[in-house]
């Protein structure tokens, strides 16, 4: 029997590429482009695994079907920042990890429009930046 070019797909090779992908992701502040590099990074590693060369003119979707996985690479980013945002939010005291996730460090902001700050995570979770730090101390 004749071993087909698809079928050497290993599911531990995404697990390596996605450990070295989002090594220290926690401490990124994801923008939208962030977010489209971290998804071309994931279909670039899915297709040289599959041997499906960018000239075949393959879509995403049809790399991901003959793959039988879904776009997990954003989701596992998200999902460690936020489990770091718990893990900070419930230390004791004022620590300046913390006053810098919170955006309380004293002194003025330079000028120009304010940039996109690590503590935009209501954008994930849909709650109010107090209500967030409230459910993470009644852990």
């Amino acid at each position: 029997m004749e071993k087909s070019q698809h079928t050497d797909f290993n599911e531990d090779t995404t697990n390596k590429s996605s450990s070295v992908a989002t090594y220290d992701c926690e401490s990124w502040t994801l923008r939208k482009n962030e977010e489209t590099r971290l998804d071309a990074f994931e279909m670039k590693g899915l297709r040289k695994i599959l041997r499906v060369s960018w000239t075949a003119k393959k879509t995403n979707e049809w790399v991901l079907n003959k793959a039988g996985v879904k776009r997990e690479l954003l989701n596992i980013v998200t999902a460690r920042k936020l489990a770091y945002y718990g893990h900070t939010m419930r230390k004791q005291g004022s620590c300046l990890e913390k006053e810098t996730m919170q955006g309380t460090v004293p002194g003025a902001r330079r000028r120009g429009r304010p940039r996109m700050a690590w503590m935009d995570i209501n954008m994930w979770t849909g709650l109010p930046v107090e209500e967030s730090v409230r459910m993470t101390e009644d852990r």
